[in-house]
């Protein structure tokens, strides 16, 4: 067992066409998660044993990511080595071109790492376009890949106002959806950040009609069940002028998941997982000397 490597892969994906992230249950299987094709591609390198991965952060379908993360654990046959990481990397790639998913690098790590609950923090970026009546009137580059909106503009300013509550440590519950879950998480989570910015794509300078990009970002150690989502409904929703600042502060302090006003969470199609955050010395091998690498990338 002495070549037997855990990896921790940080991979990016365009989440379209695919069920989410998670493996899908064989009985289930409609269309794939991501994972899903992960895994068949770390089986044809034909490790000794079944690989499993462990995913970091889940995202629902129609949610992308540039930044997820995974770790598993692989044997090679005939007592081989275990692969580099460039090597594991650019062969997992080989094996997804088909597919909207790429490995953008890999670290080997101790045998006691765990991609979720080492991670010290996730940052999701949702993606907001101005000015197009349908989405399908958007640049073919953001199609599917950003929320469009028909308003010209937004009350920025009242969101960032409206934004600045749901900073800190909260009860939550307003802003998390019903799942099986539910019963065995804390809604108390904490954003770190919180912020709107203005956004921007390939397309924008060329493009035949004027369209303005926002991007809403949320930095926090974990997440609710589509609580970024429902915080983006909610913040659109007082930039619209149809919630008030006093009616969002009502709704977070109401901690109740029924109390999430209906037809207001933000579609999948707009949301980014950008990044996901670990301490250095919880990558670091035992044999290995500490490096100052950027284990943020």
């Amino acid at each position: 067992m002495h070549n037997l490597a855990r990896y921790l892969i940080f991979f990016q994906y365009v989440g379209t066409k695919y069920s989410g992230v998670v493996k899908v249950p064989q009985h289930q299987l409609v269309k794939k998660g991501v994972q899903d094709h992960l895994e068949e591609a770390i089986q044809r390198l034909k490790p000794v044993n079944q690989v499993s991965l462990s995913v970091s952060s889940r995202t629902d379908a129609g949610v992308h990511a540039l930044s997820n993360t995974a770790h598993f654990d692989l044997q090679r046959r005939n007592d081989k080595p275990p692969f580099s990481e460039d090597v594991l990397v650019q062969a997992l790639n080989s094996h997804l071109r088909t597919e909207q998913i790429g490995v953008t690098h890999a670290r080997r790590v101790p045998e006691n790492f765990h991609a979720r609950f080492c991670a010290q923090s996730r940052t999701y970026v949702y993606r907001i376009a101005l000015g197009a009546s349908h989405h399908t009137l958007s640049p073919l580059t953001d199609r599917d890949l950003c929320w469009s909106l028909h308003n010209t503009e937004l009350d920025v300013k009242t969101m960032r106002e409206a934004s600045s509550i749901l900073a800190g440590t909260h009860d939550f519950s307003s802003f998390r959806a019903v799942n099986s879950d539910m019963l065995f998480k804390s809604p108390v989570k904490t954003l770190d950040v919180v912020s709107i910015q203005p956004g921007g794509s390939f397309a924008q300078p060329h493009f035949h009609r004027e369209i303005h990009f926002w991007e809403l970002t949320f930095t926090g150690r974990s997440f609710l069940y589509k609580q970024v989502r429902r915080m983006v409904g909610a913040l659109v929703a007082v930039g619209r002028g149809r919630l008030s600042v006093s009616q969002l502060r009502d709704l977070l302090e109401a901690r109740d998941t029924m109390a999430y006003p209906q037809g207001l969470v933000a579609p999948a199609h707009g949301l980014f997982l950008t990044r996901v955050d670990y301490k250095e010395s919880d990558l670091q091998r035992p044999h290995q000397p500490f490096s100052d690498a950027n284990s943020k990338d």
